[in-house]
């Protein structure tokens, strides 16, 4: 599999080339072309009750689309839903946790499951459910605007506005908190941050969807107007 990201960061569109016979799994409505001969499979991955959790819980299609290149190979391209830029991270026996609405397309090898991150988390954009992936392959998943990455060291802290976290390591311990006293919360317009703990790799957004819908909505038509 080689994959290649064109119109990157603003309208990403990732190229997938595969070998003979050779599959990738992704989330519904993610295909934006593919080569003539491309089988394709949908179904429930990992059974109904994984399935309705990833769904549910997760923020992901309960429906998954499996493609199959032909006896030549093939190509098949993937897009998210949103505007913005799509990384691609080769997975070596390790598990990362991605926001709702991030993952676009793996390989099969890769295991896609739910994580409680805690009652700490429940006020967070992100909410108390994060979709953990693991294993070894390809990972594919996208952002609202571009991607910055950050590794952190062991000990090392970093605050990140909630709606700006893409992806952070499984394992690195993290708190939920205000980003200054109670005025600060109510007048900054900052809200809640997350302080992650390294060591670790951290993914942002360099856009939010909430402070983009809360800019939109008053300027939305009335009924009255």
């Amino acid at each position: 599999m080689e994959t290649e990201i064109k119109y990157s960061p603003s309208f990403s569109l990732a190229i997938i080339t595969l070998q003979p016979e050779e599959k990738i799994r992704a989330d519904a409505g993610a295909m934006v072309s593919m080569s003539a001969d491309m089988k394709m499979e949908t179904k429930a991955q990992g059974g109904f009750l994984k399935s309705l959790g990833r769904s549910l819980l997760g923020g992901e299609s309960f429906f998954q689309n499996t493609y199959q290149a032909g006896p030549r190979g093939g190509e098949i391209t993937f897009a998210p839903t949103m505007p913005g830029d799509v990384f691609v991270m080769e997975m070596k026996n390790e598990a990362l946790l991605l926001q709702s609405g991030a993952y676009l397309a793996s390989s099969e090898s890769i295991t896609l499951d739910t994580k409680w991150t805690g009652a700490k988390t429940f006020f967070a954009s992100e909410g108390p459910i994060m979709l953990r992936t693991s294993g070894v392959g390809t990972l594919i998943f996208s952002s609202y605007g571009a991607i910055h990455e950050r590794n952190l060291a062991a000990g090392e802290k970093y605050r990140v506005d909630t709606g700006h976290l893409v992806a952070f390591t499984d394992g690195m311990t993290f708190t939920v908190q205000t980003v200054g006293g109670f005025k600060s919360t109510i007048l900054s317009g900052e809200g809640l941050v997350a302080e992650l703990t390294g060591p670790g790799r951290l993914l942002l957004q360099t856009r939010s969807e909430a402070a983009f819908l809360s800019w939109l909505i008053p300027k939305l038509p009335s009924k009255q107007s």
